[in-house]
């Protein structure tokens, strides 16, 4: 396994086929996850797109996550937990401003991964709403208000998926203190050549 360290990111090209699973080693952390064409990167991961075309908000074993042109991006082959996020932004400076002015500021999820993928040629405002593995986000029926609460993933906790096209990936270790129930850990990850 990658280790991702926490409050970090890191961005890698991933082949059609190839699996990619993704670990909560110490429990109760959340990790941000974006996915782009790797032949064209303005085909990325659209939450729209995959509500849409899965007819749920509850993203699980079973369900693809889709691009803003329609394509599947990824399948879900595994999951253990069973609650991620894909409503919320990644964290930013902006974020921490606004909920944790007592807190010092930081570049947050999408710092982490702008840097992480200004190698491949995506740039800050390329960055869409991120697939947010083990975030615990409830939604109340009535009133549909959001609420962030600490991720329900123990440690050794995992979410598996395989590539339906050729990717790049973006991934974290999340920087907001809601997100991880006050806490920061890292993140594990590999990469299989099929799955």
């Amino acid at each position: 396994m990658n280790r991702i360290e926490p409050r970090s990111g890191v961005a890698f090209e991933r082949p059609k086929g190839a699996q990619l699973t993704v670990c909560d080693p110490e429990g109760s952390q959340v990790s941000d996850l974006l996915a782009y064409n790797a032949q064209d990167v303005r085909e990325v991961i659209s939450n729209g797109r995959t509500f849409d075309y899965e007819e749920t908000i509850r993203l699980g074993r079973g369900h693809r996550l889709w691009s803003n042109r329609s394509n599947p991006m990824l399948t879900i082959t595994s999951d253990t937990v069973k609650r991620h996020d894909f409503l919320l932004t990644p964290c930013s400076d902006d974020t921490f401003r606004h909920f944790y002015p007592d807190k010092p500021l930081h570049r947050g999820c999408f710092g982490n991964l702008a840097e992480a993928l200004e190698p491949y040629g995506i740039g800050p405002d390329d960055i869409p709403t991120a697939f947010n593995l083990f975030m615990n986000v409830p939604v109340d029926g009535e009133s549909g208000v959001l609420t962030v609460k600490p991720p329900l993933s123990e440690p050794g906790d995992t979410i598996v998926m395989r590539a339906e096209m050729d990717l790049i990936i973006g991934l974290t270790a999340c920087s907001a203190y809601d997100s991880n129930g006050g806490s920061f850990r890292p993140i594990d990850y590999e990469v299989s050549a099929s799955g």
